[in-house]
């Protein structure tokens, strides 16, 4: 089970944008997340007639390593760790480190 998942809502820790909040558009692989709004940079595309694509400097999101991205938790308005633990039924959840509540039931 991943501890980070797409469509959760993410605080980066580390690098330029730290401190932005946005939420996990998709896992690039396993150590890789594209967040909302964070690591923008500019691309330089040519254009592509085949795709129907114009050239020019585009605004692009690329990927963060996946430990410099952390779980919002909103009861702390703070970013937090995650566990995995599993509850009666041999069913496996996330939770918060600092408080024990669960993610995802």
């Amino acid at each position: 089970m991943k501890r980070i998942k797409k469509g959760d809502d993410v605080i980066v820790t580390t690098g330029r944008d730290k401190g932005k909040r946005g939420t996990v558009l998709r896992l690039v692989d396993d150590s890789h997340v594209l967040v909302e709004g964070a690591n923008k940079v500019k691309k330089h595309e040519r254009p592509n007639p085949m795709k129907n694509t114009t050239g020019g400097i585009i605004d692009k999101e690329m990927p963060l390593h996946i430990s410099n991205v952390a779980l919002f938790n909103p009861a702390t308005k703070k970013a937090d760790r995650v566990g995995i633990k599993e509850i009666d039924g041999g069913k496996r959840v996330r939770y918060f480190k600092s408080n024990g509540e669960v993610i995802d039931v």
